[in-house]
């Protein structure tokens, strides 16, 4: 550091002040819990960056693409349900249109209520809006979707005092989702931090509060159905801040069956998993149909699951969130585990609804996994099936918003947890998140497996720039089916002429996704058999792993595992 003794911070150069203030920020957000830090590369955020990999005690991940840097600074604040919230990632670029490629993963971010403190390295006041090259309108770029934005100005010696405190504000907004940090400076960019400002205690208050929609019921209302009805489910999703104990207290309290969908967690306590299924049979959706459904965190993947939730039968109460989750406008109340359980505390369990459910959503599952079984060759469910049963205890999975993730909830049976971007869902992003994931873990220790689509990989295929140089096992599974699979299942795909369809929807990329990946260096394979793929599950990543598949012909498969589930009860009931 300078020789303060002689030159006071006060006194200091201009490029001297911008690394003193760049270098206490990061030394307050460490002091917070900070552990990781993404860097685009480019020049204005030049004293950040070098404030950055001063220190020894935060790991920097240069990634050279904007939109892959931000969803892997996600990825890295990813927690699973139960566990304690990460910490957030700081995220870096440089001044312009680099900022603008963030937009996407904070969006997500947002959204999902994942942590992140954005840094955008900007012009000073006296370049904006005048034509100065690499210069955009930064201020409050990403609109709602950052929980706080600051932009402290060209940093100023004699503000020295104040920031540990900014430092320790955007930390303590960015629990809830992504804040953003507007960072201007002023040329030359490389100076030398001087002694700084002492540490400060690190509490600053944010309200925490669940956003919700107005009770459509008086409490007494929900209150007395908790207490009574014998006929109530609880659905379980991917959810924040909401104690897995509590979960397991409300379902042995009421007795009620529990739902959970891969991204709750408790997929693998799971008395069956194959609701969506259980529904599509004529008139068990009816049969079944509860008089009070608690929804825990964010809904399925099922659009038939969601529209059973909506009807105006059952009385939905939602339980946290992430943010607000009512788009059928169907939610009567919101309220918290612990009011679900007090108010169950001491009603009579009756196990026959129970027992119903669980009965005929066990036998769904055996029908499924006898069909999966005959599929000599690999198809989507099997695949997704496959990479269930045979992942390494403990891996990490990430999967694909648009089908992978159907694939996963109708057939991957008892799963452990995996994490989908459901807040936006998205294509982009995918294999950057499970970047960030992997990052995340301690170096050779878990797989991080990842199961995506041909258009998604390679709409986020800049993710494979450097990975084998990044120290992870990161084991990549494409269905490759030419396009956009899940459009195949929509009134489009038979309302349209083939040709118009494929144009607009089906889009066939043509590219060949493993000369993609090796063009990286990444390792690659071809899997079109169950024993294929799990030997190639097996092996040390990271890879890339091509499962072929035919759109319509997924149809087709996807409607015969219906089919005899629907046949199977209808030759012998529920």
């Amino acid at each position: 550091m300078a020789d303060t003794d002689v030159t006071p911070l006060s006194a200091a150069a201009a490029p001297d002040v911008q690394a003193t203030f760049c270098s206490t920020l990061v030394d307050q957000w460490l002091r917070l819990g900070v552990r990781h830090a993404v860097v685009a590369p480019g020049s204005r955020s030049t004293p950040m960056a070098l404030a950055l990999t001063e220190r020894v005690d935060i790991a920097v991940h240069v990634v050279h693409d904007e939109r892959v840097a931000a969803f892997t600074a996600l990825g890295l604040a990813v927690s699973e349900p139960g566990e304690q919230p990460a910490a957030p990632a700081l995220l870096l670029c440089t001044s312009g249109t680099a900022a603008a490629n963030f937009l996407p993963a904070i969006a997500e971010a947002g959204l999902s209520e994942i942590p992140m403190i954005v840094l955008t390295a900007d012009r000073p006041e006296e370049l904006r809006g005048v034509g100065a090259p690499q210069t955009i309108d930064q201020i409050e770029l990403y609109g709602s979707h950052v929980r706080w934005f600051h932009d402290p100005g060209v940093p100023d010696a004699t503000e020295a005092g104040e920031w540990r405190m900014l430092a320790t504000t955007a930390y303590a907004h960015s629990v809830r989702g992504p804040v953003h940090l507007n960072l201007p400076f002023r040329e030359p960019l490389v100076g030398v931090p001087f002694a700084l400002p002492a540490p400060i205690d690190s509490g600053v208050e944010v309200d925490r509060d669940e956003p919700s929609v107005t009770d459509r019921v008086e409490a007494t209302a929900w209150k007395s159905a908790m207490a009574t009805a014998d006929r109530g489910l609880i659905l379980v999703g991917g959810m924040h801040g909401i104690d897995l104990t509590d979960v397991s207290e409300l379902e042995a309290a009421t007795g009620w069956p529990v739902i959970a969908d891969p991204q709750s967690g408790r997929r693998h306590r799971a008395g069956f998993t194959s609701i969506d299924a259980v529904l599509r049979v004529e008139g068990l959706a009816e049969e079944f149909l509860p008089d009070v459904i608690v929804r825990i965190g964010r809904p399925s993947a099922s659009k038939l699951l969601a529209q059973w939730t909506a009807r105006p039968e059952p009385l939905l109460i939602q339980v946290g969130g992430p943010g607000l989750i009512d788009p059928s406008g169907s939610v009567a109340a919101t309220c918290s585990t612990r009011e679900l359980i007090d108010a169950a505390s001491g009603r009579v369990v009756s196990g026959e609804w129970r027992t119903a459910l669980h009965t005929a959503g066990r036998r769904a599952d055996a029908i499924i996994e006898a069909e999966l079984a005959k599929q000599e060759t690999l198809t989507e469910p099997s695949t997704a099936r496959t990479l269930v049963d045979h992942l390494p205890d403990g891996a990490q999975v990430t999967v694909s918003s648009s089908m992978p993730v159907r694939d996963i909830e109708w057939f991957g049976g008892r799963t452990g947890f995996v994490h989908a971007n459901r807040g936006a869902n998205g294509i982009d992003g995918v294999i950057s998140t499970a970047l960030g994931r992997a990052l995340a873990l301690p170096a050779g220790s878990l797989p991080s497996f990842v199961l995506i689509g041909d258009l998604a990989f390679v709409h986020d295929s800049n993710a494979l720039v450097a990975l084998t140089r990044r120290g992870v096992d990161l084991r990549i599974v494409v269905i490759d089916n030419d396009g956009g699979g899940i459009f195949s299942f929509l009134p489009q795909s038979t309302l349209l002429a083939h040709e118009r369809f494929e144009k607009l929807f089906g889009t066939p990329l043509g590219t060949d996704v493993l000369a993609l990946a090796a063009s990286h260096g990444v390792a690659t394979a071809t899997a079109t058999t169950v024993a294929e793929l799990v030997e190639q599950i097996a092996r040390p990543g990271p890879w890339v792993c091509r499962v072929p598949s035919d759109r319509e012909l997924n149809v087709e498969v996807h409607d015969a595992i219906h089919e005899a589930v629907r046949c199977a009860f209808d030759d012998g009931g529920s």
